[in-house]
């Protein structure tokens, strides 16, 4: 029976080998988890305005429509956990910016209460919505979830509601079609 000798690995050793592979573990994570750490980053290009189907919208840093929820009271989110999973805060490092139809004076902030500054205007916290995944889209707008509805936020700081007009009746021609 034959026995290998190994030599002992150093702590150096062992300290590198953990770094390489902490650094190749990172390396392949980051393009899977780079989208999801792009949307909790601070706000620090301005809040703008964008005309869609709803007519003028405020939108986001990037480019994202911004809602309102139900739910809020008193300009404090009740959004958090799986909440804000579904409906990212739009998170702000020091004091937000007015884009092009975004009145400054609607522009704020409010702690929440995991101590992250979010973006407020008229004194309704902001969110982006996780299914919007392209620009313009607004596909949570009177979504009823987490509690209450959400809407897409108009430069006034009001909630956005869809027309519900019913859809206007067939013409009628007046003659018999026996």
């Amino acid at each position: 029976m034959t026995t290998t000798h190994r030599s002992p690995i150093t702590p150096g050793q062992r300290k590198r080998a953990l770094i390489a592979g902490a650094t190749a573990l990172a390396a392949l994570a980051l393009p899977v988890l780079a989208p999801a750490l792009s949307q909790a980053a601070p706000a620090k290009q301005a809040v703008s305005t964008e005309k869609t189907s709803l007519g003028q919208i405020l939108i986001g840093p990037n480019g994202h429509t911004l809602y309102q929820f139900g739910k809020d009271k008193g300009g404090k989110s009740a959004c958090s956990g799986q909440c804000a999973t579904f409906w990212p805060p739009l998170i702000a490092s020091g004091k937000p910016a007015a884009g092009t139809g975004v009145k400054a004076s609607l522009l704020g902030t409010v702690k929440r209460a995991d101590g992250r500054m979010q973006v407020t205007y008229a004194h309704h916290p902001l969110y982006t919505f996780a299914k919007d995944t392209k620009k313009g889209q607004t596909n949570g707008e009177e979504v009823d979830a987490f509690g209450a509805e959400w809407y897409v936020t108009s430069p006034a700081g009001a909630k956005v509601e869809k027309s519900h007009d019913p859809k206007p009746a067939a013409p009628t021609t007046g003659g018999s079609h026996y």
